[in-house]
């Protein structure tokens, strides 16, 4: 089915439940949290949103950046937040399923209700061309041969992109190294200079240096990615992982019912808009429409695995 088809046969099914939507209705701005700097993949999914969803708000809808501390920052000030419909955070990435399980977080899921999914980006495991690690197959036996030597870059520890080489290590029954770096770039550089062995990308950047001749795409870790879908995803292989880098809306644990289904009933429908579908293809944000109950489901399903494969032991960091 067409991903556009299915979304609004998707919407529209959700529009026409919550009667409930009517009996909230907000009085004041509605803030968005970002827990990024603007410009990055995060903002641009809050910006996108606030936009195409404004005209069906009687209220402004403010997207408010507050960085730091991988997005945690704000995910705290979120879940603290009076439970009333006026706060909601964009989350879904690492500061919601991945963060709290390495390190102490004032926060966890337990803390949110889902709103709305609006996008999601696949996550691809490339290595360097040339390098003999030519498929998932090729990497398990290095790593077997030479436990603890085979590296991986990422875009920073605790991160997502971390935790989906943990959660395959795991299910690969191998350990690797892991080496942090201060983002994507960085890593996919540290790569193609032979820094490290292996790395996460996007499908788009996968292409693009695929093109170029200088990586070997292995998997995705989680279902084909249209823009490569000629790369087989890590389930397919036979490795029980399903991690992808999701965006959404959340509100306070405590949000009544009527609010969350008012929110979740706007900004579905302006999931639909021509501005909402025409923008998000210009930015290379992939839509992906979740009912809020869906969304909690979906970064539980992604918590419990990076919790599952922390638990076994964490692999050696540089």
């Amino acid at each position: 089915m067409n991903i556009f088809k299915g979304l609004i046969i998707a919407v529209g099914l959700v529009a026409a439940a919550p009667a409930a939507a009517q009996d909230w209705t907000p009085e004041k701005p509605i803030r968005i949290v970002v827990g990024f700097a603007p410009g990055g993949g995060t903002d641009q999914t809050a910006r996108l949103i606030a936009s195409a969803a404004q005209e069906l708000f009687p209220v402004p809808l403010v997207v408010e950046n507050r960085p730091g501390a991988s997005g945690t920052l704000a995910a705290e000030m979120v879940a603290k937040a009076a439970p009333d419909g006026y706060t909601l955070l964009v989350a879904g990435g690492s500061e919601s399923t991945s963060v709290p399980h390495h390190r102490q977080t004032q926060y966890s899921l337990d803390d949110f209700r889902g709103v709305v999914r609006v996008n999601r980006e696949h996550m691809v495991i490339v290595s360097k061309a040339g390098s003999g690690l030519d498929s998932i197959d090729a990497v398990v036996e290095r790593a077997k041969q030479n436990p603890g030597t085979l590296a991986y870059g990422s875009s920073g520890p605790a991160g997502i992109l971390h935790s989906a080489f943990l959660v395959f290590g795991k299910e690969a029954g191998i350990d690797m190294v892991h080496v942090p770096y201060q983002g994507g770039s960085p890593a996919l550089a540290a790569l193609l200079g032979g820094h490290v062995d292996l790395t996460i990308i996007t499908p788009g950047d996968a292409r693009a240096q695929l093109d170029a001749g200088t990586i070997n795409v292995l998997a995705t870790t989680s279902d084909r990615a249209d823009q490569i879908p000629e790369v087989s995803s890590l389930s397919e292989l036979g490795y029980n992982v399903n991690l992808e880098n999701m965006k959404g809306l959340v509100a306070p644990a405590g949000t009544p019912d009527a609010a969350v289904a008012y929110l979740q009933e706007r900004f579905a429908k302006a999931m639909e808009s021509d501005a909402f579908t025409t923008v998000a293809a210009r930015s290379n944000i992939t839509p992906s429409f979740l009912t809020g109950e869906d969304f909690e489901q979906a970064m539980r399903s992604m918590s419990d695995a990076v919790a599952d494969a922390l638990a076994t032991g964490t692999p050696a960091t540089e």
